[in-house]
């Protein structure tokens, strides 16, 4: 096992560490999408299977900082040419007929089907390197354009004024009269509290788990452990379903994907399993999230449930089920899991999310989940992704901390109080620095100390031989 740091300012992408707070939070109109695809395909079956989409909701601003390329379009070259003006002095005479139509005397007479090629020539010539003509403005003969959302409010109303008639309540007209000028109004007045309040976060995850539904979805939470019984009966599917994902969707070689791999990467947690008395029902610890469809594995979250929040750590599925965005399903259903163990542990009140860089399009959708903050890398203090787009736009790396003379609490101040291990024996580094002295320990020591700070410092151990 090691942990490791980026050095954020020599890094080509900062990754800075976000979060969300549960107990704000504001499902996006994409994330709601998502359920409902999700509920369709449960419930009716409905669903694109074999149209891969990508596992994120990306940004449309993909393009932030580049350079754009010059246009070679031929089009577009026609366009830059000037326009040739035609003044009514060089307009052929012909060019009338069709300007102002008159009856031809020959028409009634001749072949019916003759028609008058020079004419229509020099009108077309006239079209194409004239003036446009100006437009007429909207048809007075048709009704006006209106929002959809006027119209969806004017049904609305029709209904509840029709509801109102069938219960025998009063003459409506009378009472908007007094009481309400517009329709808007008399629909916020007469609106039903419970009928039109928006659903929680809980209801929405529920819906598709309909026990009615065509597919049915289980969602199992097992903790990494060989020594759990459903952890060791559902550890080859979820390898092979890993190694699936990893081919498909990151070009992994066999080799790199293999179940070796797979437990090393995924399945040995530095964590220690904990469960006190004032924690969770399932204890702290690192647990596989399995999504099961119909008794198959399709997708498994990784995350670590923590004394003050849920960390998400990786995410593999199925790339047969791509067509559900199962990336961004997958953490609202741990949005809402972090949400249910708040109830009973107060002090998990944040959704870790890993990294987000703002220059990859990959990591940059994490910013969609609100309210979310991300961890200066110079004052370690939480700040609002709000007021980090804009310096980020800018510059890759930023001081996000808007103070500039705000600094880290936990600077190191004292490096004689770091500790030490060194011949099997924990010490401070003043008594070490007695016992062993060597050219380049101080730099080392303090290169460590202010990577970790006074506090880490002070618990964690750094070898030495």
């Amino acid at each position: 096992m090691y942990v490791y740091k980026p050095a954020m300012n020599r890094t080509c992408c900062p990754q800075y560490t976000i979060r969300c707070h549960i107990l704000d939070f504001k499902l996006a109109k994409s994330s709601k999408k998502v359920l409902k695809k999700m509920t369709r395909f449960l419930t009716k079956g409905e669903g694109a299977k074999g149209i891969v989409e990508p596992m994120e909701s990306f940004n449309e601003d993909i393009g932030i900082g580049h350079v754009p390329s010059p246009c070679t379009s031929e089009v577009n070259r026609e366009l830059e040419k000037p326009l040739k003006i035609v003044s009514l002095e060089e307009v052929p005479t012909s060019t009338e007929v069709h300007e102002k139509p008159q009856k031809d005397p020959a028409g009634d007479n001749g072949d019916p089907g003759q028609k008058h090629t020079s004419a229509e020539a020099n009108a077309t010539t006239e079209s194409v390197y004239s003036n446009p003509k100006p437009g007429r403005g909207p048809d007075p003969d048709k009704p006006p354009c209106r929002k959809a959302k006027d119209l969806r409010r004017e049904r609305k109303l029709k209904k509840l004024l029709q509801k109102q008639q069938q219960i025998g309540m009063a003459d409506v007209s009378q009472h908007q009269e007094a009481t309400c000028e517009t329709p808007k109004a008399l629909l916020l007045q007469h609106r039903d509290p419970q009928g039109n309040q928006p659903k929680s976060l809980e209801e929405l995850t529920s819906e598709s788990l309909s026990p009615d539904a065509v597919h049915q979805l289980e969602v199992k939470l097992v903790p990494v452990s060989l020594d759990d019984p459903a952890f060791n009966e559902s550890f080859n599917q979820s390898a092979t379903l890993y190694s699936k994902y990893q081919m498909a969707v990151h070009h992994d070689s066999p080799d790199e994907c293999s179940a070796s791999e797979y437990t090393r990467f995924l399945c040995q947690s530095p964590l220690q399993a904990e469960n006190p008395p004032d924690g969770p029902d399932l204890g702290y610890g690192s647990f596989h999230q399995q999504y099961w469809l119909d008794g198959k594995i399709i997708a498994v979250g990784v995350i670590d449930i923590l004394p003050r929040g849920v960390s998400s750590v990786y995410l593999y599925y199925d790339p047969d089920y791509a067509f559900l965005s199962l990336g961004v399903y997958s953490a609202v259903r741990e949005i809402a899991f972090t949400t249910e163990l708040q109830k009973t542990v107060p002090d998990i009140c944040c959704y870790y999310m890993g990294f987000y860089i703002h220059s990859c399009p990959k990591m940059k959708y994490k910013g969609q989940y609100h309210p979310s903050e991300l961890l200066c890398p110079e004052t370690y203090n939480w700040v609002p992704i709000e007021k980090c787009r804009a310096k980020l736009d800018q510059s890759k790396y930023s001081r996000l901390h808007e103070n500039p003379n705000s600094e880290d609490e936990n600077r190191l101040q004292n490096l004689n109080k770091v500790l030490i291990l060194y011949r099997n024996t924990m010490m401070p580094y003043n008594i070490y620095r007695r016992r062993q002295k060597r050219a380049n320990d101080e730099a080392v020591v303090q290169q460590y100390a202010n990577l970790v700070g006074q506090t880490c410092a002070e618990r964690m151990v750094l070898y030495r031989n």
